[in-house]
């Protein structure tokens, strides 16, 4: 695996372009978690087109900058610092202070990340900058951007962004109106702030008729954690990829009847199978409970019930939970477990929304949540299908969020897309879990796909990888 140390230029601020309003915008009650007080990690991978070179600007990360500063003219909150306000509560106060950016270089080329493009990527730790406490998120900047050229001319931009600005959906638009806006006069789709359509017209009371796709995060309230995965810490734990391609979904549905087969998505399918796979892994007892949150993006047509408009950029997915016994979950055929999450992706309707924003909102005000025996997922395939990352010289070929689990909660796969070793279009799902059950995961794994351990295809993450 390829080794190389960036030479990164001195952070510096960047704030927007031209004067911007001066202002306090109050966030979402779906912005406003303590689950969210964190910064993301995105990594991009981006590679020059064949006979576009002349297109390419000259000054590649000059370019860039000068990208975000227009773009921060439009994400102007972006530009500013987020405040907590008497009661707990974050505010942004427009200050266009200004985002940080690092400008590197490294004698790598792109195909020395790897033939296909994969995470774990080496030396992930040369292509983000500093962000610092990345748990703290008041009066800080809300975005650390860096720029990587590569000795091929492709590059790579990895950030850290404070999640309680934008959702990864959010974060995607701004990245695409950078690139736009270094190419173009003006962004295709504008921001759209209005936070005030995930804000509760509730009190901080309990909820009287609560949704019962988030009654098991009430009930969580208070309570003591006795699971394994959130009293061992991190640094103790092993983070792989998993590669999920043709063959491997092929033998996957092969466990399920025809009718069900055809119409599973490949989401709904991974996900049931990972789901059984790690509880049984992780060893709970057969009458402990257990949880499947599955974290959606509430825009788009399939949610036409919902109130989103285009350009939205705050937090605007929706967690619907399941919960059963180990016993239950272990009991079920995989069709069944299949059957479940397809009703639990469905119960998102505009009451289900609403509640959300509801029991987010009185969760905040007692903050000691526990998430015991639960496995968060979500779809971020779409990364790589946003047009809007193609620059006409330049183009997206991959990344994404490139941590297993994330930098708060441990307890997340992320389903990325990718190309296999064959060249076939292919999902990636990333998995944290102490070293043990890894192995026990993998063997279990093993059986639904029809072949023995030693030929699954993983990708181990090197510890300089993982950071936290």
């Amino acid at each position: 695996m390829v080794s190389f140390k960036a030479r990164r230029s001195e952070p510096q601020l960047v704030s927007p372009e031209r004067p911007t309003p001066c202002e306090t915008k109050p966030l979402s009650d779906i912005d406003d978690q303590h689950l969210l007080r964190y910064y993301e990690t995105v990594v991009g991978f981006f590679r020059n087109c064949p006979g576009r070179t002349d297109d390419r600007p000259a000054d590649l990360k000059g370019t860039f900058k000068a990208a975000l500063a227009e773009a921060l003219v439009y994400y102007y909150p972006v530009a500013g610092r987020l405040r907590e306000e008497a009661g707990g509560k974050l505010v942004v106060d427009c200050t266009a202070e200004g985002v940080v950016f690092v400008d590197a270089d490294a004698d790598v080329r792109l195909q020395d990340f790897g033939e296909p493009l994969l995470p774990p990527y080496p030396c992930l730790d040369q292509l983000l900058c500093d962000p610092g406490d990345v748990k703290a998120v008041t009066g800080r900047p809300l975005l650390f951007m860096q720029v990587t050229e590569l000795k091929c001319g492709g590059f790579v931009v990895g950030f850290h962004m404070c999640h309680n600005i934008a959702d990864g959906f959010g974060m995607i638009q701004l990245m695409t109106s950078v690139t736009e806006l270094m190419v173009k006069a003006s962004p295709s789709l504008l921001p759209v702030w209005k936070r005030e359509l995930l804000t509760t017209a509730q009190n901080t009371t309990p909820i009287p008729y609560p949704n019962p796709a988030y009654k098991p995060l009430l009930n969580s309230l208070d309570s003591t954690s006795d699971d394994v995965m959130l009293s061992i810490p991190p640094n103790r734990m092993v983070a792989q990829y998993f590669v999920f391609g043709q063959r491997e979904v092929a033998a996957l549905r092969s466990h399920i009847p025809g009718h069900l087969a055809d119409s599973t998505t490949s989401f709904e399918l991974l996900t049931a199978v990972m789901w059984r796979c790690r509880t049984i892994a992780l060893g709970y007892e057969p009458s402990q409970r257990v949880r499947l949150m599955v974290t959606m993006n509430a825009r788009g047509r399939w949610n036409r019930h919902t109130l989103i408009p285009w350009g939205y950029y705050g937090n605007a997915h929706v967690s619907p939970i399941v919960e059963l016994t180990v016993d239950e979950l272990c009991r079920k055929t995989l069709a069944d477990t299949v059957e479940l999450v397809r009703e639990t992706k469905l119960s998102v309707t505009k009451e289900c929304l609403a509640s959300m924003v509801d029991t987010t909102a009185y969760i905040r005000q007692r903050p000691s949540l526990t998430m015991d025996r639960t496995y968060e997922v979500s779809d971020t395939r779409w990364i790589a299908a946003v047009k809007g990352l193609q620059l006409g010289w330049a183009e997206y070929v991959g990344g994404g969020i490139p941590l297993a689990g994330d930098l708060t909660s441990k307890l997340g796969s992320h389903h990325m897309r990718c190309q296999n070793e064959d060249g076939e279009d292919s999902t990636v799902v990333s998995l944290l879990l102490p070293r043990p059950a890894m192995e026990r995961f993998k063997k279990e794994m093993a059986v639904w796909l029809n072949k023995n351990d030693k030929n699954l295809q993983i990708y181990p993450v090197p510890s300089s990888s993982y950071m936290l």
